[in-house]
Order: C-alpha cells, then sequence, then structure tokens
C-alpha cells in the first residue's frame, strides 16, 4: 500500500457554495433521479456496499431496486449469499407450491455466519414488497430472487440429492457417491481443510455430476426453475471445491474462483430469463467496483464488476459504490464470532470519506460521467473504507482499498452517518419504525 501513499491527495479546494452545486444531496427517492437517468436502458446494475451491516445502504439499495423493477423492468435481483438459501427466498415471493408462507420462517433458514447479512429486518420490507408485487404478475414476469456465492458445498449436495432421487435416479446416485467422498470431512472440520483432503477420485465425479445434471437440466420440470435449481447447485459443488482446495493453498486467486463463479451464476440467470432481460445485483463494494481501478489488479486479483463490464459494456453495465464517513455497524471480531454492533470511528485523513464529509456533510449521490468535474477530480487515486463481516475498529486503518473512484464505479451513494443492520436475531418481533425509511418503503 506504501505505493501508493504519494498519491493520496486532495489538490481542490471547493468552496460549500460549490459543493452543494456539485453533489446531489439525498434526502428521498426522488433524488436518485440522476442515477436512474444515468442506468437508462443497462442490462447490468450492480449496486455495492461498504460494509456487511450498515442499515441505510440496504434501505437505499432497495429503494433503488424498487425503481428499476417499476420503471426499468428489472427481472431479478441477485446477491452475494448462498444458491440453496436464497432460493427459497425466490419460492415464497413468487408463491410456488410448498414455499414457506412466512417470511420470517424463510430467512431463519440462513444458518451459515454471517447470518445477518439476509436474515434481517430491512430485508423482511423488501422482501414483503416483491411478494405482494408478484402476486397478481404472469408466472414469467415475477420478480426471482437468487444467490450467487460459492459457499454451501454441503448444503447444495444436500438439495440436489432430495431432488435428483424424484427426477433422475440414476444421477442422484452419483450425487449419493459425491457426497460420501466428502462426507468424512463434514463433522469437526472447517471447510478449507476438509476439502483439501478430498482425493481426486472425489473431484473426477464432482465433474460428471455437473455434465450430467447440465445434460439433463432442460427435462426436470417438477417445479418453474427445476432445471435451474438443480443446475446451479452442480455448479456450486464444483466451483466450491475449487474454492477451498485453493484456500488451503494459500494461494491468493482463491478470490478468482469465487469471483468467476459469481459471475458465471449471474451469467446463467441472465440465460434462463432472455437476451432482453435485465437485473440488479447486490454486493460488497469490493466484488461490484471494477478491481482494474483499484490495487487488487497488482496482485491479478479480478471481480465481478471487472468481468460483468469487460464483456457486456455495450449492453448496458452501471456499477454503483456505497461509502459511510462514520456510524454504526453489525460484525464479528473474527470469522464465527458473535455479531455484535460496533462503532465506526470517524473515516481517516486522505480518505475519500473523509474529503465528501469535509465537503459538506450532507448524504449525496455522484454520477462521474455527467460531471466533468467530479470525474476528474476522482480519477486520482484515495483510500475508499471497505469493513467486511469481520471487523476490529481498533485496526481502522487496514480497513481501506487504494482506488480510482471515477474509474472503479460510474456513481457513488454516500451517507455521512450510518446506522446498524437490524438483524432477526437480534429481536425476533422487532419491525422497523417508518421514520427509519426517509424515502417511504
Amino acid at each position: 500500500m506504501n505505493q501508493y501513499k504519494e498519491k493520496y491527495t486532495d489538490p481542490w479546494t471547493f468552496t460549500s457554495e460549490d459543493n452543494i452545486k456539485e453533489y446531489t444531496i439525498l434526502n428521498n427517492s426522488s433524488d436518485i433521479d440522476p442515477l436512474m437517468d444515468r442506468i437508462g436502458d443497462s442490462r447490468f446494475v450492480l449496486l455495492g456496499e461498504a460494509t456487511h451491516g450498515t442499515h441505510e445502504f440496504y434501505t437505499w439499495r432497495t429503494a433503488i431496486t424498487k425503481r428499476l423493477i417499476m420503471e426499468k423492468n428489472i427481472k431479478f435481483i441477485a446477491v452475494e449469499g448462498d444458491w440453496p438459501d436464497c432460493f427459497r427466498i425466490n419460492q415464497y415471493i413468487k408463491g410456488y407450491p410448498d414455499a414457506p408462507s412466512n417470511v420470517v420462517e424463510v430467512l431463519n433458514k440462513f444458518k451459515r455466519w454471517p447470518t445477518w447479512m439476509w436474515a434481517n429486518w430491512e430485508i423482511v420490507s423488501l422482501l414483503e414488497w416483491l411478494k405482494e408485487y408478484n402476486k397478481n404478475l404472469p408466472e414469467y414476469d415475477k420478480i426471482g430472487f437468487y444467490g450467487l456465492d460459492v459457499y454451501s458445498l454441503w448444503e447444495s449436495l444436500e438439495v440436489m440429492m432430495d431432488y435428483l432421487q424424484q427426477e433422475d435416479p440414476k444421477v442422484a446416485r452419483l450425487a449419493r457417491q459425491v457426497f460420501k467422498c466428502f462426507e468424512p470431512y463434514e463433522q469437526g472440520q472447517q471447510y478449507p481443510e476438509a476439502v483439501h483432503q478430498v482425493t481426486n477420485s472425489c473431484t473426477d465425479k464432482v465433474i460428471r455430476l455437473l455434465a450430467d445434471v447440465r445434460k439433463n437440466a432442460p427435462h426436470y420440470d417438477n417445479d418453474p426453475e427445476a432445471g435451474l435449481n438443480a443446475n446451479i447447485n452442480a455448479t456450486v459443488v464444483s466451483d466450491a471445491e475449487k474454492y477451498y482446495r485453493s484456500m488451503t493453498s494459500f494461494d491468493e486467486l482463491s478470490w478468482n474462483i469465487r469471483d468467476a463463479h459469481m459471475f458465471a451464476t449471474l451469467e446463467e440467470l441472465m440465460n434462463f430469463h432472455g437476451h432482453r432481460s435485465k437485473c440488479v445485483v447486490w454486493e460488497h463494494n469490493t466484488h461490484i467496483g471494477d478491481a482494474r481501478a483499484t490495487d487488487m489488479a497488482n496482485s491479478g486479483l479480478l471481480n465481478v464488476g471487472q468481468l460483468v463490464r469487460e464483456k457486456y459494456s455495450q449492453e448496458g453495465v452501471i456499477l454503483t459504490g456505497f461509502s459511510t464517513y462514520q456510524g454504526r455497524v453489525i460484525a464479528g471480531r473474527h470469522w464465527g464470532a458473535e455479531m455484535e454492533e460496533m462503532i465506526v470511528p470517524p473515516a481517516k485523513s486522505g480518505s475519500v470519506e473523509e474529503m465528501l464529509h469535509r465537503d459538506t456533510p450532507q448524504d449525496k449521490l455522484l454520477v462521474f460521467d455527467r460531471n466533468p468535474v467530479l470525474r476528474e477530480r476522482f480519477s486520482t487515486w484515495y483510500r475508499q473504507r471497505a469493513i467486511g463481516v469481520v471487523y476490529r475498529p481498533e485496526y481502522e486503518k487496514r480497513n481501506y482499498v487504494p482506488a480510482i473512484l471515477a474509474e472503479r464505479y460510474d456513481s457513488l451513494i454516500y451517507i455521512d452517518i450510518t446506522t446498524a443492520l437490524n438483524p432477526l436475531v437480534f429481536n425476533q418481533e422487532r419491525r422497523l419504525p417508518p421514520d427509519t425509511y426517509p424515502f417511504g418503503i
């Protein structure tokens, strides 16, 4: 990171009057009109977050997503979550047979840490709105909700075995063989350690299983998306095995395996919904912001935002990052730790957050290529805050990514003071009061 140190300067001096003129101040959902204009007919809209536990990031993404659904004909939401868990959400909001009737019941199925990312009251509000919105739509027009991530190896195997037993007994036998290969390592060890011990014969079986499911998936018709579900679960199993094996080899390119999987899953969803379909993606800034405009590129790392831009820029790709100056956040002090509400201290000097706060301590929208002044100002290197599910505020200086913002994103939403997300586990009966949604969702 030292190589970027001399680049963290702000050669601009704005007066307060200049700042207000250059930024779009955010008070309600109508203030995102410049972003909606910039999105236009884009097929891919990627919405980030600077943390995985901030209330305002979820509610503003919800406000944007609702407008995309109603005004831009977005067909589905894809998130940084496990496929099996998110597919249950998809079944719930579409009213599929045998889907749970209660949204809290659906979200309480999220057992993998960090559970709060999707099992929270902000998501409850979105899902209840989606279910109501879908109620009177034809089957093929209902809005979907899917997980892109690669972590659910065991769950995806179990889902496939249960489903294939009914639909494709021959392939189900192969799925059971794969499960038996992994089963000795499921208990008592963490995933990376477990999968690294899996033999090559297991890997060969995984490859065969993936090929057989892909071949037969079009004929699975037990429910409207059965083939899609089986196909992506098989892909999760295959890519998860590669991902965890790479982790135990201390190979930093395990990051690339994960993001390549999320990109491939997104492509499969777009193909499933048709060549004119549109989507919105919810992931951390480190996944949706173009990696080529950060120090990730120096390590050979790529991400979803980069991959989507490289392949689909002609069809319309919008990357929107999120940032905060200070506030509170839900996170854990180490992987698997009990979640807690933590203080996010004021951003470090030289960071983009500190600079935006100094300009004017108001929530604001920046659309870079519609404002030459902002684009020029943010075409140099700054540190941008990045807080993950593991957070140690006492080591705050580590939580910044060197980035050229005007190249990393097409737009940025900055929230000056943020509040913590509202996990279900904190209070099963809690509902968010209306005044927590300044834009009336």
